[in-house]
């Protein structure tokens, strides 16, 4: 589940280096990534964490989601986001790539967690 060298903290899905990732974030972003964390675990027991890219990722039985830190905002990004559309009711889901679709947050209050949620859960569903 973990690779060799990997640290989890006490909640035992949590990584270290996603931990040490979201510590060097400046405001508003450190309390967005914070925030879509929780969320994701929330939202699946079954999501494993990892860091790849350069970034925190999410899987179950293949890739899910991920956290992407930008200057100005943060995004949930979905692997398999163009096939959420269908219950993406609030309309957050944004971007024209083949598969990806993120969702693009400047401040935390934009962050509606129970349409969050039923999208985590899909994604979780489509693999």
């Amino acid at each position: 589940m973990f690779k060799k060298g990997e640290c989890v903290t006490e909640n035992e899905r949590k990584i270290l280096k996603v931990d040490q990732f979201i510590t060097e974030l400046s405001e508003p972003n450190k309390t967005i990534a914070k925030a879509l964390r929780e969320l994701i675990f929330e939202a699946s027991p079954d999501l494993v964490e990892e860091f790849k890219w350069s970034m925190p990722n999410y899987s179950y039985q293949g890739l899910v989601c991920f956290i992407q830190v930008a200057k100005q905002h943060t995004s949930l990004g979905f692997h398999r986001g163009n096939e959420l559309a269908v219950v993406d009711s609030e309309h957050l889901l944004q971007g024209e790539a083949k598969t990806m679709r993120h969702i693009r947050i400047k401040n935390v209050e934009e962050i509606q967690p129970e349409a969050i949620k039923v999208l985590i859960q899909q994604a979780v569903a489509l693999n």
